[in-house]
């Protein structure tokens, strides 16, 4: 979201339409860029083309969905869609309609926020009809933009107070042909899971598992609980709680590192069962903080078959690395192996100081 694609989004405006001002915007688009982060980028884009499109918002519209198709990357789009979201709230119905045509070449997801905020139940009526949709991008914005915990998106009050409202979508798209829409009806109810897991594994277990779409979102909707050993959770994906096995080899290696380097945990898994066992091995790493502390995150590893008597060898690798969401501090961490919900063998790694 930089001068290129400032640059095409004004050849984009005026390919669409004499009337946009391409000076005009990429002054106001070019003034102050450098200091913001993505999303602050999106928003200040979508307010630099007020001053380069028509007065009439209706005649804006236009310019933008004739623009739309020749944006070259998702968060172009995303900055068009938030021009939506800023000004069109007084025109709810034309702006929805603008917001379906225009996710198609990007994603709606987070400009469809306001909306929901405005009016949660106009919103979610609209984005209802949406599921019977011929596009499954409009689909999938029926179930994304209702996420009551999407990423980078501002929170809905409605949606806080009760993550369940778009429940109704959710059901209508249940056995989606589309991995695309999938994806997002297991991920909000995934979300929902975080705050409501009793109502989630209630409807969920209340869902047919005869068509492998619907068991397909099942499985990754209950991912959250299913990391934190939720028997109910492994139930629902067959999965009783603990497993016979022997743990014959785990280990962490090397004991350690500093940050950069990478770390290779494996574990031999033995069967203690002369039937075949359904097995979700995850593990935990307690991350050292200041102050003596920790905090633990869990990883998925391997979802499989385990043949009665027989043994698995596993093998998976982590470079140890910050991110905006996870720094590192020196020190111990632990490191768990989870069979089916139990901790079954520990391990782990020094992290050393610069």
């Amino acid at each position: 979201m930089g001068p290129q694609a400032l640059t095409v989004i004004a050849d984009a405006g005026v390919a669409a339409s004499p009337r946009f001002d391409r000076s005009a915007f990429l002054a106001a688009a070019s003034t102050g860029l450098d200091a913001l982060s993505i999303m602050e980028r999106v928003r200040h884009i979508a307010g630099a083309l007020r001053p380069a499109l028509p007065a009439d918002y209706a005649a804006a519209l236009d310019v933008i969905g004739a623009m739309a198709p020749r944006l070259t990357h998702g968060f172009q789009v995303v900055a068009v869609t938030e021009y939506v979201a800023r000004y069109g709230l007084d025109e709810f119905d034309r702006s929805m309609d603008a917001l379906a045509a225009l996710t198609r070449f990007g994603t709606a997801e987070f400009a469809i926020r306001p909306y929901l905020a405005q009016d949660a139940d106009r919103a979610l009526a609209t984005m209802a009809r949406w599921t019977g949709s011929d596009d499954e991008h409009i689909r999938r914005l029926a179930s994304e933009g209702g996420r009551p915990r999407l990423p980078w998106a501002a929170r809905v009050p409605a949606l806080k107070a009760d993550p369940t409202r778009a429940a109704h979508i959710l059901e209508a798209l249940k056995a989606d042909p589309s991995l695309y829409v999938r994806k997002s009806v297991a991920n909000h109810l995934n979300d929902i899971a975080k705050d409501r897991p009793d109502w989630l594994l209630a409807r969920l277990a209340d869902w047919p598992q005869v068509d492998p779409h619907t068991v397909w979102i099942i499985r990754h909707a209950l991912r959250t609980l299913i990391k934190q050993g939720e028997p109910r959770a492994l139930a629902l994906i067959g999965v009783g709680h603990g497993a016979a096995v022997t743990v014959r080899k785990f280990a962490v290696e090397p004991s350690v590192v500093r940050l950069g380097e990478r770390i290779a945990i494996t574990a031999e898994i033995v069967s203690d069962s002369t039937a075949d066992q359904p097995l979700v091995v995850d593990y935990r790493v307690h991350y050292a903080r200041a102050g003596g502390k920790s905090a633990a995150k869990v990883f998925k590893w391997k979802t499989f078959d385990l043949a009665g008597g027989a043994a698995a060898q596993l093998r998976i690798s982590q470079t140890i690395r910050d991110f905006s969401t996870r720094r590192h501090h020196p020190g111990r961490h632990d490191v768990e192996l989870i069979v089916n919900g139990q901790t079954m063998a520990k391990g782990g790694f020094a992290l050393l100081a610069d």
